[in-house]
């Protein structure tokens, strides 16, 4: 199925990116992004948004890390449990049954379900009124076999982006 215009992408719009953080302890978090996009090609980065008051806030602020995940569009329940509930609250991964492993080269956890998972180590922020913007060098992509495209870019075209 064709990706709709405007999630087309390696993240050069605005597609829905869950982004998973660990706290110092070891304790994994997941929360959706509303801003979130290449900044970067040389060297490859890109950049989420964060609000300081959110739970993962301090995660990312104290490790230095985080992955991003582009989801397909099954993976609608984990999206909205990332999305509607604090790690605050309870252990939402756990609870939502999420598997992860270690990153291969950041300390964050990657959700192995997911399409794609982008490892990034934070190299600069900018706070830019209500979010900060987490800079993040590409460290490691990990991506299901196929999509992949020729150039070394996701092709979202190859799965149901959501």
């Amino acid at each position: 199925m064709k990706a709709e215009a405007g999630k087309v992408n390696a993240l050069g719009g605005m597609p829905n990116v869950v982004v998973s953080v660990r706290d110092n302890e070891g304790n994994d978090n997941a929360l959706v992004v509303g801003y979130c996009g290449h900044c970067s090609y040389d060297p490859p980065m890109l950049m989420v948004g964060i609000v300081p008051s959110r739970h993962s806030y301090h995660m990312i602020k104290e490790n230095g890390c985080f992955v991003a995940h582009l989801l397909d569009a099954s993976q609608t329940e984990l999206y909205e449990c990332c999305g509607s509930k604090s790690g605050k609250d309870g252990n939402k991964l756990k609870e939502y049954g999420v598997e992860m492993t270690d990153g291969k080269f950041v300390n964050a956890g990657v959700i192995d379900a997911c399409p794609v998972a982008i490892e990034c180590t934070v190299v600069d922020t900018i706070m830019t009124g209500s979010h900060e913007m987490f800079v993040g060098k590409i460290e490691y992509v990990h991506a299901e076999e196929g999509v992949i495209a020729e150039n070394g870019r996701v092709d979202s075209s190859k799965f149901n982006l959501l």
